[in-house]
């Protein structure tokens, strides 16, 4: 501290000019060497001189701010900053700066409420004011148009008692909005900055110690103001910071305990979009950065790095306040069926322990604190696709990451518990290992079985079908085995056709998904409804079909995510939300049902008389299978309750519950007990969103041959330098987007791109002899492409398109 003389001449103390500030542990260390030397030691200098010279005076006061000052106001760092500007000497302020923010009381204390008063000049509170107000306006500015579409969700779905999830202010001691007010004025100061940082990196190893040994937050909830302060520093995303500080803020951060964590997710909800997306890109930059500076294998894996870990788990909080600020809707949760039950023994009973994930996947902690879900929210303030680290994603070892998430969470960080960080490809990379150790399970259950009980069972799921009869063959077979052992659906599925001598390494399996859609979304069947205008189906609500073939559809679509095969089928998005747990809603009619929307919307926004000009009841009509008008009262006696202004919200909504969910509720709850029967025990909820589920089933349509062309390898003695294969290439990127499909069709079993695109399919192209008159062929199960060597571009394109154009069926080569 020195003895407080502006004028001291004394080297060795701390308050002669030029004195380099240091921490405590250089300064106790300093203190023992001149100690030994016997150094020369100032007196106390006196703190008031009342009648001293204006020099004299400043010189006093602002180091008696330096000397006296325990904790920090707006008031009195703006006092500081005055004197400092009138003398164009900051050292003093730049001490006081060091000093606090390096001090966990101190900053504790500092900013507070309770202790906080006014800017000290009108200029000042003008300043201030000018300045919210602007703050204030861009806020707006930038909200207004998810504003606008949250509250005709929030007003419609109240209506029938829907639970929005709005939360009343977070009561913290700091003042925020004085905290951002000091930060404005200080970093425009490069000295400051550097204040800040060296206060910061001096700051976090006391921190981490208290939070680790002595339960600080427990004994004082205030703890929680340092990072509320330190978050709010406006360039903590500078190289610096993200060098020296932000790694062992992180650590420090991650470190709170679960209450505090969540206490800090909903005050950051509260946040304007702009404060939290710099929050956001704050520990992005970090982690890239962290990522890109590091070399990572399958020794040094980038999950050991204490510091992607770290900036890993701050990012969640972050993105929670995301979820938790955008348009929520916490209820319209469909109802929970209970799993089928096995009747066979698992490996695990049979060895006498009990299935670890027997009760289903598993829930986030932070999640289940703050009482919500990332399927709850609507529309988050920032999109999630933002919080995806590309370069992260890129170094992950997904098999070790996978072994961490399932068997060693406790000790190991697995990436899997932060999924908004991971991009649908490396997320279907987890669910593929986790669907081959599960069919290899089965295989080790059935094997077990046989010793124990003595018979010989089947370790695959082997269907064997009439390509005329399909459905019945693929119905009876999949009906026996969901009810008589569920789990046998989650061995590794075999197909074979009657009659053809095609061996299932994937291909079959693909033509098989294929065609039992084709067959069952046909819209002769009846089950499903087809708009010609949005090109989706939905159920048929009049459908005459028993529930025995939508749980196959629902089966059907399990086995595909379970086998990875893409399938071509085309529901609206609220099906895949509907399948992950949520009821449709009114707005979910955009893509399902846009003309009824529309109309619904209409009858929202207008501002004549409603009863009068629009004269319609709480009682709406449809029409059947056979073209029959049949009525619905959406409540008791609706024939007679007529739609005015103040009841129009709950009219849409309930007119949207009976289209999406009352109506074909049959239908619905036979299709999802199929589809959880076999994904019921995946990590598909905790890792997915609806849409990443619709791009894990049907693939991207985005068809980039470009891409496939980069990662096409050869064999057989083709190159890509080959006349042909440079033929092949000219021939296929002239196809229009028709033939393109049929090739991708013919080639790999599907005419989707897979998640990741094309270039992440493999294809081989390989050489099948020299010039022939015969078509080129394909295995589908390995995405090999066999091609004679034609000896004109002519025939090459001829005899391509007649194989791609004509293909159907399989047999031996």
């Amino acid at each position: 501290e020195g003895c407080g003389n502006g004028a001291c001449t004394n080297e060795f103390c701390a308050s002669c000019l030029g004195f380099q500030p240091l921490d405590h542990n250089a300064a106790a260390i300093r203190a023992l060497e001149l100690y030994k030397m016997n150094a020369k030691l100032c007196g106390r200098h006196s703190a008031a001189f009342p009648d001293n010279s204006k020099s004299n005076g400043c010189s006093c006061l602002h180091f008696r701010e330096n000397q006296m000052v325990h904790y920090l106001t707006e008031e009195k760092v703006y006092e500081i900053l005055s004197i400092c500007e009138g003398k164009k000497d900051y050292s003093p302020l730049i001490r006081v700066i060091g000093r606090i923010f390096s001090n966990a009381d101190g900053l504790v204390q500092s900013f507070r409420k309770d202790k906080e008063q006014h800017p000290n000049t009108k200029e000042q509170r003008k300043t201030h004011q000018a300045k919210d107000e602007d703050k204030d306006e861009d806020d707006k500015e930038r909200t207004t148009a998810m504003e606008q579409e949250s509250e005709a969700s929030a007003s419609v779905e109240g209506a029938t008692g829907a639970t929005e999830n709005r939360l009343g202010p977070v009561e913290v001691s700091v003042d925020i909005e004085a905290v951002r007010r000091v930060y404005d004025r200080l970093l425009s100061n490069e000295k400051m900055e550097s204040a800040f940082l060296n206060a910061l990196v001096y700051l976090t190893p006391n921190v981490e110690l208290d939070l680790t040994y002595l339960d600080v937050y427990d004994t004082n909830p205030d703890y929680l103001n340092i990072f509320i302060i330190v978050m709010e520093n406006s360039s903590l995303h500078s190289p610096e910071y993200l060098e020296m500080a932000m790694p062992l803020f992180c650590k420090c951060m991650s470190k709170l305990p679960l209450p505090a964590l969540a206490k800090l997710t909903r005050l950051w909800s509260q946040y304007s979009v702009e404060h939290i997306r710099r929050m956001m890109e704050t520990f992005q930059q970090l982690i890239t950065y962290t990522v890109i500076s590091n070399e990572y294998d399958s020794d040094s894996l980038v999950n050991d790095d204490e510091c992607v870990v770290a900036a890993a788990k701050c990012l969640k909080l972050v993105f929670y306040a995301n979820v938790l600020g955008g348009d929520l809707d916490t209820g319209h949760n469909e109802e929970e069926e209970p799993a089928s039950e096995s009747s066979e023994l698992t490996l695990q009973e049979l060895l006498g322990e009990e299935r670890s994930n027997k009760k289903g996947p598993r829930v986030d902690p932070l999640e289940k604190e703050l009482g919500v879900r990332t399927l709850d929210c609507r529309r988050p303030l920032i999109p999630f696709e933002e919080f995806v680290n590309e370069p992260l994603n890129d170094v992950l070892e997904m098999d070790k990451d996978f072994t961490f998430f399932k068997v060693d969470s406790e000790s190991k960080f697995s990436f899997q518990s932060c999924p908004f960080i991971l991009n649908a490809c490396t997320k279907s990379l987890g669910l593929y290992y986790d669907n081959r150790i599960s069919m290899y399970s089965e295989r080790r259950i059935t094997a077990l079985y046989s010793l124990v009980q003595g018979q010989q069972l089947n370790p695959y799921l082997r269907l064997k079908v009439r390509r005329d009869h399909i459905i019945d063959d693929a119905l009876v077979r999949l009906e026996m085995i969901a009810m008589e052992n569920p789990a046998d659906l989650r061995k590794q599925l075999f197909v074979e056709f009657e009659g053809e001598q095609g061996v299932d390494e994937g291909g079959v399996s693909k033509e098989f998904f294929q065609l039992v859609l084709e067959e069952m979304f046909n819209p002769d069947i009846g089950m499903f409804t087809y708009d010609d205008s949005t090109k989706l189906f939905w159920y048929n609500p009049s459908s005459l079909e028993n529930e025995a073939q939508f749980t196959l559809i629902g089966i059907v679509l399990g086995l595909a995510i379970y086998n990875n095969c893409i399938l071509d089928v085309h529901f609206p998005m609220v099906v895949y939300r509907k399948l992950m747990g949520k009821k449709g809603t009114y707005l979910d009619l955009t893509d399902s049902h846009p003309v009824l929307y529309q109309s619904l919307r209409e009858l929202l926004d207008y501002e004549g008389d409603v009863e009068e000009d629009m004269m319609i009841t709480f009682q709406i009509s449809q029409t059947d299978l056979f073209g029959d008008p049949i009525t619905y009262d959406l409540k008791e006696n609706g024939d007679k309750i007529p739609v005015n202004a103040d009841n129009r919200k709950e009219f849409v909504s309930l007119y949207g519950d009976y289209i999406l969910n009352k109506s074909v509720e049959r239908q619905f709850k036979a299709f999802r007990r199929g589809f959880q029967m076999v994904t019921n025990e995946s990590p598909l909820k905790c890792l997915f969103r609806p849409e990443e589920v619709e791009l894990l089933i049907c693939g991207s349509r985005n068809l980039d041959f470009q891409a496939l062309e980069e990662t096409t390898e050869y064999d057989g003695g083709y190159s890509k330098d080959c006349r042909i294969i440079k033929d092949f290439w000219e021939t296929v990127h002239s196809f229009g987007e028709e033939d393109k499909r049929l090739f991708l069709q013919f080639t790999t079993g599907t005419d989707r791109a897979p998640v990741g695109g094309l270039g992440k399919l493999k294809m081989i192209i390989a050489k099948n002899g020299p010039d022939t008159d015969r078509l080129p062929t394909s295995h589908t199960c390995f995405n090999a492409l066999l091609l004679p060597e034609y000896d004109s571009k002519e025939k090459l394109k001829e005899r391509l398109l007649k194989a791609i154009t004509y293909a159907k069926g399989f047999g031996m080569l």
